[in-house]
């Protein structure tokens, strides 16, 4: 006969959420292990643990042995597609707007993301299980005809060959997913079962820097900034395959990099992220930062390219930003902004921006276990009196809750 501690033990229980052992223990025997413990009792504490390592928003100061993101950076470029691993964090994110046979439309973003666990700087034991960094990966697809949003999760260790990057080429990869430098372009390959794609992507302009003097400011503070740069457009052809059907595709994407090591402020509870592609050639980014008050961290800024690679630096004083429309997530409960208006008074430049479905929002509980919308949007506006058009992406983080990695 059960008592009522036990009763409430038993109810805790049912309602655990079980994940995958395999991120931390892998089965050397079988390279993708389908074993799952449950978030609970010692490994709570394990997690904790490791979470504490390396996802303490101030582990950059507390930990010197990662280095901070500071002015001066020297962009070299193939070098800087690659890894660095002195930096804690690191992101490669790909998105773009594709087109298929008898008018079927896609937008896609892939997003292969490193966390460092234990820096270069500290020796390494002689153990093969010896874990220095873990890898994480997202893809998403909306068919943007059915109005259906997509998408998978992947986390992998670096060790015993499960996940990584290359040092001496640009190649990084979890399991079978990767993305690997070819020729004057990169390869994407991500995906599995029912939702799949491989992209081959060329450049067609050289990397936009963002920020000033090489870093792209975050937060108040020494490191509180990142290294980032984008390819914002490249031509793509390839395959994507939904629900056992496969399409031919081609397009336009755009790639981002940032790597650095404590940006975020403890204030800070998100962002919104913005990537247009114009038909006039003029390319934009924008990222406002968040804190817990409403008020936009006055670090956030943007950046302005034409088809003549010449780039504008824009503080937030540059840039309006106004919603037009909420949209309600049935799963997560968020309310996120659903259109928006942004206008660069300076530059004569006044967009609106829809998505082109409501829903695409991502819940990665087996990888960073983050909710956020991000998804492919439709522009139209003018350009010093010209009507201009394009497509773009938009990520938002925490309107779920606080923006904080969980791993």
């Amino acid at each position: 006969m059960t008592n009522n501690k036990d009763k409430q033990q038993i109810k805790k229980l049912k309602e655990i959420r079980w994940i995958p052992l395999s991120l931390f223990f892998p089965d050397t025997r079988h390279p993708s292990p389908v074993t799952y413990f449950c978030h609970g009792s010692l490994v709570t504490l394990l997690a904790s643990i490791i979470l504490f390592i390396f996802v303490n928003p101030a582990g950059s100061e507390k930990n010197p042995n990662y280095k901070p993101a500071l002015p001066g950076w020297k962009y070299e470029f193939p070098r800087d597609h690659r890894v660095h691993r002195e930096f804690k964090t690191e992101w490669w994110y790909y998105n773009g707007y594709l087109r298929g046979p008898e008018g079927k439309r896609f937008g896609y973003q892939v997003t292969f993301f490193r966390v460092g666990l234990i820096p270069d700087s500290i020796p390494k034991t002689g153990s093969r299980w010896h874990i220095r960094e873990v890898y994480m990966t997202h893809l998403a697809v909306t068919d943007i005809n059915h109005k259906t949003f997509l998408y998978q999760e992947k986390a992998g260790r670096a060790n015993l060959g499960l996940a990584g990057a290359d040092k001496d080429q640009y190649r990084v990869w979890v399991e079978k997913w990767q993305v690997i430098e070819e020729g004057k372009g990169h390869q994407i390959r991500a995906g599995d079962g029912d939702l799949s794609l491989s992209l081959k992507i060329i450049p067609t302009l050289p990397p936009l820097i963002h920020g000033v003097n090489g870093i792209s400011r975050k937060g108040d503070g020494i490191g509180r900034a990142s290294h980032y740069y984008s390819m914002t457009r490249m031509e793509t052809k390839g395959q994507i395959k939904i629900k056992g059907k496969k399409f031919q595709v081609s397009g336009l994407s755009w790639m981002d990099h940032e790597f650095g090591s404590n940006q975020l402020q403890e204030t800070q509870i998100g962002w919104d992220w913005f990537s247009l592609q114009l038909d006039n050639g003029l390319d934009l980014m924008i990222y406002q930062l968040r804190h817990e008050d409403g008020r936009v961290d006055p670090n956030s800024s943007g950046t302005l390219a034409g088809p003549d690679s010449r780039k504008i630096h824009l503080a937030l004083s540059e840039i309006k930003i106004r919603v037009l429309n909420l949209w309600k997530s049935p799963r997560s409960g968020a309310i996120y902004p659903a259109s928006w208006e942004i206008y660069l008074p300076q530059h004569d430049l006044r967009l609106t921006l829809v998505p082109l479905t409501a829903d695409q929002e991502l819940m990665t509980p087996n990888s960073t276990r983050i909710t956020y919308w991000e998804g492919i949007v439709k522009v139209r506006g003018s350009y010093k009196g010209r009507i201009v058009e394009g497509s773009g992406y938009v990520e938002m983080t925490g309107y779920d809750r606080r923006f904080r990695p969980k791993i």
